[in-house]
C-alpha cells in the first residue's frame, strides 16, 4: 500500500439553533462577476436556496446570501491568512470547510458516520481533497489516494467508475444528483445537467474540483483554470 503524505488534520465542531433565512431566488450575479474580475476560480459552492461561495487563492473568496456562520468562519480565515481549500453547502444550510492543513469545521449536524470516518483518515495521516454530502446523510470523503462513502451502494458505484476510467480526481454529491470525475471519464447518478457533461467531454485540463447545484455546475482544475454556468 502506498504511503500517503502525512499532514495534520484539526476537526472542529459547530452547532447553531438558527440559521440565515435566504430567498430561492437569490442574486448570483456578485460571486460571478468576482470570478470574471479575478481571471482565475479555485472553487465554489453553490445552492438553489443558501446562497454561493467562489474561492481565489489562499484565502479570497466572494459570497452571496450565505448562511451567517459559514460567512463569519470565512471572515475569520481571511483575516488570519489561512487557507481555504473547500466549501461544501447544503439546501438545509449544513455547511463544511477544509482550510488550513486539511482542517475542518462544519455547523449543524454532519451526516451519520462522516465524524467518524474523517478521524480515521487523520490517525491514518490521509490527506483529504475533498468532502461532500447531502441532506439525506449520504456523504463522500476523499483523500489522495483513498475514499470512503456513507454507503455500500455509493462505494460500489465509485469503485466501479474506477475500474473504467481509473484514479478518482473529485465528487459531488447534492439531494438529487451524483457525478465522479476520473483521471479517464466521469460516472452520474441522478438528474446531472447535459451542459456540465458536454462541457467535460471537452474539457482540456484535469477536472479537480466539481460542484453542481440544479442546472448550475463549476468545474476547475489545480491552477484555478475553470468552467461554469450559473
Amino acid at each position: 500500500m502506498k504511503k500517503v503524505i502525512v499532514k495534520s488534520m484539526l476537526l472542529v465542531l459547530a452547532m447553531s439553533l438558527t440559521a440565515t433565512s435566504v430567498s430561492a431566488q437569490r442574486d448570483r450575479n456578485y460571486v460571478k462577476n468576482q470570478i470574471k474580475k479575478w481571471g482565475t476560480c479555485k472553487n465554489v459552492a453553490i445552492t438553489k436556496t443558501n446562497g454561493d461561495v467562489a474561492l481565489y487563492g489562499k484565502c479570497g473568496y466572494a459570497a452571496s446570501n450565505i448562511p451567517t456562520g459559514l460567512s463569519n468562519k470565512l471572515k475569520e480565515l481571511n483575516k488570519s491568512n489561512t487557507l481555504i481549500d473547500d466549501i461544501q453547502l447544503t439546501e438545509s444550510g449544513r455547511w463544511c470547510v477544509l482550510y488550513g492543513k486539511n482542517d475542518a469545521a462544519w455547523i449543524n449536524t454532519a451526516p451519520s458516520g462522516l465524524v467518524s470516518k474523517i478521524n480515521d483518515f487523520h490517525k491514518n495521516n490521509y490527506v483529504v481533497r475533498s468532502i461532500s454530502f447531502n441532506d439525506y446523510n449520504q456523504w463522500v470523503i476523499v483523500s489522495d489516494e483513498y475514499y470512503a462513502t456513507s454507503s455500500a451502494d455509493l462505494t460500489n458505484w465509485l469503485k466501479n467508475g474506477s475500474n473504467k476510467f481509473g484514479r478518482l480526481w473529485a465528487v459531488c454529491i447534492t439531494d438529487d444528483a451524483a457525478i465522479a470525475v476520473y483521471a479517464n471519464g466521469f460516472c452520474v447518478k441522478g438528474d446531472v445537467p447535459e451542459e456540465l457533461l458536454s462541457a467535460l467531454r471537452s474539457t482540456s485540463f484535469n477536472v479537480y474540483r466539481l460542484k453542481v447545484s440544479g442546472t448550475s455546475w463549476f468545474f476547475a482544475d489545480e491552477d484555478g483554470n475553470y468552467r461554469y454556468y450559473m
